[in-house]
């Protein structure tokens, strides 16, 4: 008996499945005669099913039987204690133009709220689907008066925001994150659709009134981290770091916002403000892990802008805070930052091979050995000994099996193998590496992949591609005066092979690494026009766009290059960046 209840259960759900796909598709394609007969057959079977209700007096709606809509939402609100019918009884009568018996139901619905406060749910709901948004917004404050549990100040910003009235949708974001501290991150990514880069943008503008007359009002640390964060989208950083202070200094518990403020200076190419930052976090920082990782990030500051005269004094600070700090497994990262140093700026590889050596006989872990040992296998591949480079990588790919360093490991092997041009060991292991946890090896082994194997096969001897890795690795030695030219042998002597494209964007970017951007502008445009089909495309346009915009002063170029990519390669990895960038050339307030 049991089993035969279960299969007419089945039989019966399926069956009322079935008839509600039939409805909502007679439904959508504007059958409403078709639509109304399917959901009246479904309510016969559920009376109380919400959606079966809606859909009818939709359908009613959609057909223009306005009365009997009336009488079935009548019926219901005899039956059935709901105030959203009364909206819903409001609005049909809105449609047939009596605003009169309209407002009276609307204000019943509404009243509603002082005899059940949990009314506002279904009720803002109804009022919000008819876009009654100023009832909806009277519901909403009024159950928040009755009963000061209840929060929709969301809703009301959302609403708000459709109505375009921004000081109050900004009010009811802010007024939300102070009683939701968990949500801040959410109410900064709603903002972020009303705050443009332009400081003097009106939206910014009253924003950062709104936070400032809140800190006069009641201090508290959320108005400075929101002010921080407005700053931050403004791209002043200078202003966001006396935000931050401000924050530190009533909360001296951690530095890492200080330091990711840092970061961000130094990403966005602001190295002033992120000198002064790192500094102050030397200075201020009680750990020595915290003022190990801002001196050193303010030596890769000062190599960054120093020319080779300068060089040994930063060799000299380097092992001044290496004296001060000790050699040890806490300093680490900068033992080996300055063995790079050594290798790659000062050319000194056999004395940043011995300090490395030497380093590998602490007390470190595993992993840290094999961090040191990716240091030692470059400074090899920089001298171009590389048998030696592959023996330190396939050791660390032994001891630290399917661990992101060993994925790491195992792409410098490919890479390695790439520059000797042992292309076809270099391929086998990039075909491992595809699914790499790591998506950036993933996507780096994917990249060098294509070019092998696009170009392996046009010339039996491999010259091009022979070629082309020999400028990759001159690059990598920091030689690119000597990649740009051997590139440049390549456009002239291999015009017809596929290389070409990538030849011409390589040798881009090596010109935008010298500054010399109308040089690097001019293989981009050769790309667009020429190579219009290949993988490149949406990277010479994204280049191309930020050399535009960044270093030309040619606005418009650019944003018609991020357009490109809006519209024509939405799968692109710039797409959003894209977007971002068109819409505040475009002077968007709003996105």
């Amino acid at each position: 008996m049991r089993l035969l209840l279960i299969i007419f259960f089945f039989i019966t759900t399926s069956a009322i499945s079935q008839s509600d796909l039939i409805a909502k598709e007679y439904f959508k394609n504007g059958e409403y005669e078709k639509a109304l007969i399917e959901y009246n057959k479904l309510y016969q079977e559920s009376t109380s099913n919400i959606n079966y209700i809606n859909q009818i007096i939709s359908t009613h709606q959609q057909l223009e039987q306005y009365n009997e809509a009336e009488a079935f939402i009548i019926k219901l609100i005899e039956r059935i204690n709901y105030p959203a019918f009364m909206v819903e009884l409001g609005y049909n009568y809105q449609l047939k133009n009596d605003l009169v018996n309209a407002n009276i139901n609307y204000q019943k619905a509404i009243e509603s709220i002082d005899l059940r406060a949990s009314n506002v749910f279904s009720v803002a709901r109804n009022f919000q689907d008819h876009s009654l948004l100023n009832e909806a917004i009277i519901v909403y404050e009024k159950a928040m008066v009755i009963n000061p549990d209840y929060n929709f100040n969301v809703q009301l910003a959302q609403i708000y925001g459709e109505q375009g009235n921004i000081e109050k949708m900004f009010n009811s974001y802010v007024n939300f994150a102070e009683t939701n501290s968990v949500a801040v991150r959410d109410v900064k990514r709603a903002l972020n659709d009303f705050i443009t880069e332009d400081s003097n943008n009106e939206n910014n503008i009253l924003f950062r009134k709104i936070l400032l007359k809140k800190i006069q009002q009641q201090p508290n640390l959320l108005w400075n981290e929101l002010l921080s964060w407005l700053f931050i989208q403004q791209k002043d950083f200078k202003k966001a770091f006396i935000q931050e202070k401000a924050i530190f200094n009533r909360n001296p518990e951690t530095l890492s916002r200080i330091e990711e403020l840092a970061l961000i200076s130094l990403n966005e190419n602001e190295n002033e403000t992120a000198k002064e930052i790192f500094t102050y976090i030397t200075e201020t920082a009680q750990d020595a892990d915290t003022k190990l990782d801002a001196y050193n990030n303010l030596l890769q500051l000062e190599i960054k802008e120093s020319s080779k005269d300068n060089y040994t004094l930063i060799k000299n600070k380097y092992l001044e805070l290496i004296n001060t700090f000790g050699k040890q497994s806490q300093t680490l990262n900068l033992q080996i930052a300055y063995a790079h140093f050594l290798a790659f700026y000062m050319n000194e590889t056999n004395e940043a091979t011995s300090f490395l050596e030497e380093t590998l006989k602490l007390p470190i872990t595993e992993l840290q050995k094999a961090e040191v040992k990716l240091e030692l296998g470059d400074v090899l591949v920089l001298e171009e000994k590389f048998n030696q480079a592959l023996i330190y990588y396939t050791q660390i790919q032994r001891n630290l099996k399917n661990s992101t360093v060993s994925q790491e490991a195992r792409f410098k092997v490919a890479k390695t193998s790439y520059y000797k041009g042992d292309f076809k060991w270099a391929e086998s292991q990039l075909k491992i590496l595809k699914s790499s946890t790591s998506q950036l090896i993933a996507n780096d082994a994917l990249d060098l992949k294509l070019l092998i194997s696009d170009n392996k096969y046009e010339d039996s001897l491999q010259t091009a591609l022979k070629m082309y890795a020999k400028a990759d690795l001159l690059a990598f030695q920091n030689k690119n005066d000597d990649a740009i030219n051997l590139l440049d042998r390549i456009l002239n002597e291999h015009k017809t092979e596929p290389i070409i494209a990538q030849t011409l964007f390589k040798q881009a970017q090596l010109f935008q690494l010298k500054s010399q951007f109308e040089k690097a502008q001019a293989n981009y445009e050769n790309i667009i026009a020429n190579y219009r089909e290949g993988i490149l495309i949406d990277d010479a346009y994204f280049n191309l766009a930020e050399i535009y915009e960044k270093h030309l002063n040619m606005p418009e170029k650019a944003k018609a290059l991020y357009e490109q990519i809006i519209f024509n390669h939405s799968d692109s990895i710039y797409f959003v960046d894209a977007r971002k960038r068109f819409r505040a050339l475009r002077g968007d307030a709003i996105n």
